[in-house]
């Protein structure tokens, strides 16, 4: 898509960096305030693959860097990442969203807002004193509540409110109907005195839902920030996009971003701006700083403090296959659970409805990769010859109801991404404590899945679900210790701010989008009230 001018020749108000819930959201809430917005995207604006997985319709069901082509038109992420997590280095391309609406384009529709105490982490990990979390976020759950309210409005989320909690919350409207077999399954959380509840999605309630998690909407009754955000600022508030458009750099002159330089189809551009938001996502925002480099940040743009890139957190998920004695459709992510939320003196996480898993012969190549890729790489080649077999069985368990745990990571300072020439660098170890954490919440799911036959896909440990990845440009009070400060500035930078999840501090329980988006309208707003 090109944009109405020639982007280099003017100066604009705003330029935002990546089109996923923190950069659409921003840069439509700046835009509708009167801004001229540029949006630069890596991905296609327009990406036409959809309503599929883009894995089957390729040779190989998982694919390489080499089909960037067909990755890329289906708004995936082609760009291969490489683990020196163990003594064997392995590469692999995250299964991230790139193009319009980043990964919200790809995500299951949960809109869920953080708790109270998410927002003070170090009280509720004081046994773990070598995670580096804080006593306190720089901005707290009442700060952030109006723009969960306004996000929420927004992007038009339904359901019904969790039970579990405490503060008191505006009402959603309504879900539809609960299919037999999850309803079976509310049943059989409330039985045993649990409190499950009607999840809050982002969607339109349209007969025959596909829930479309992990591709492309066909039908846009998914409500991401493509549909919601980017395409409403381009058609009426004035915004334009660079789309198929790489940020190199970032150049600063002083205690301001100059410039952003960008390679868009075979040419190097030099665009400038008043303000440049950096939404690009956990993996991409701290690598695009630390490409950064120049006179005055040896160490890349925005990182005197050195930790661009560390506390690299994602969330720990594991899925469990259940029978609940009942036919009925597994697309729905229809159901929640946080009784073990906070827990017995504990803190774990959330319980949802998955929704449908990917095809059985994708899940079969899945797991050759999986094999391929762990300490005993033989093991992959002797999925081949029993690959029907496996695939039929897979079948069938994917006809049951998935449902997924997702457990809080913490910080840890060599956790992080790196870059090192080209390539983006990842280093992610699990410690002791983590190990045990995952084993609490897989004892608390065998419990409350006793009599439902569940088979447990585990995925904790594995580093290639980057599930909800964040923390990779902190925020924080003092510039010593964090990246960014409670506005989502850059310390040190009057002009530059980060409006993804990579400014968390901590990873909260639960599903980020919701939080990515009210603090991007959070940061909108005062990136306004700083031009009055």
């Amino acid at each position: 898509m090109e944009t109405r001018t020639e982007p280099s020749s003017r100066t604009w108000d705003a330029i935002v960096i990546g089109t996923g819930m923190g950069g659409g959201t921003v840069g439509h809430a700046l835009a509708k305030a009167g801004m001229r917005v540029l949006f630069i995207e890596k991905g296609k604006a327009s990406p036409g693959l959809r309503g599929l997985y883009p894995e089957t319709t390729l040779a190989r069901p998982l694919p390489d860097p080499a089909e960037r082509a067909t990755l890329s038109d289906a708004g995936r992420c082609w760009e291969e990442i490489e683990d020196r997590s163990q003594a064997r280095v392995t590469r692999h391309v995250p299964f991230i969203g790139t193009g319009a609406g980043g990964s919200s384009a790809l995500y299951g529709m949960v809109l869920e807002r953080f708790f109270p105490e998410d927002f003070m982490p170090r009280r509720l990990f004081a046994d773990v004193p070598y995670a580096d979390l804080p006593e306190s976020w720089p901005f707290g759950y009442d700060d952030l509540s109006p723009y969960y309210d306004a996000a929420e409005r927004l992007y038009g989320v339904r359901g019904e409110r969790d039970p579990m909690r405490r503060e008191s919350l505006p009402a959603l409207p309504s879900p539809a109907p609960l299919p037999a077999n999850q309803s079976r399954l509310f049943d059989h959380f409330r039985a045993l005195g649990l409190h499950p509840y009607r999840l809050p999605l982002a969607s339109d309630a349209i007969a025959d839902c596909q829930h479309c998690q992990g591709y492309l909407c066909p039908r846009d009754c998914k409500h991401d920030s493509a549909s919601v955000c980017l395409r409403p600022a381009l058609r009426d508030h004035g915004a334009e996009i660079l789309d198929e458009c790489e940020v190199a750099s970032l150049r600063a002159s002083g205690t301001r971003v100059s410039a952003v330089v960008c390679r868009h189809r075979g040419r190097t551009l030099e665009l400038r701006a008043g303000t440049v938001i950096l939404a690009a996502g956990a993996l991409f925002t701290p690598t695009i700083l630390l490409r950064s480099r120049q006179d005055g940040w040896p160490q890349g743009l925005a990182n005197h403090s050195g930790l661009v890139g560390r506390y690299l957190m994602r969330h720990y998920v594991d899925l469990y296959l259940v029978d609940a004695g009942v036919a009925g459709d597994n697309h729905d992510k229809a159901i929640g659970l946080n009784d073990f939320y906070l827990h017995g003196g504990r803190k774990l996480g959330t319980v949802q409805s998955f929704g449908a898993l990917p095809p059985a012969a994708l899940l079969v190549e899945s797991l050759r990769d999986d094999l391929g890729q762990s300490a005993l790489p033989w093991l992959g080649s002797l999925i081949a010859p029993v690959k029907p077999v496996i695939r039929g069985v897979l079948g069938r368990l994917t006809r049951r109801v998935i449902l997924a745990s997702l457990l809080e990571d913490l910080p840890f300072r060599d956790n992080r991404v790196m870059v090192d020439g080209a390539r983006v660098v990842l280093a992610y170890r699990l410690g002791s404590h983590e190990r045990m954490r995952i084993k609490s919440m897989r004892d608390e799911m065998r419990r409350a899945l006793a009599g439902l036959s569940p088979m447990l896909i585990k995925q904790a440990e594995n580093n290639q679900r980057l599930a909800h990845v964040c923390g990779t440009c902190r925020a924080g009070e003092h510039p010593a210790v964090s990246v960014v400060d409670a506005d989502c500035r850059a310390h040190g930078l009057d002009n530059l701010y980060v409006a993804d999840a990579s400014i968390f501090p901590s990873s909260a329980g639960t599903n980020p989008a919701l939080t990515i988006a009210a603090n991007a309208l959070r940061v909108a707003r005062g990136i306004e009230a700083g031009r009055r």
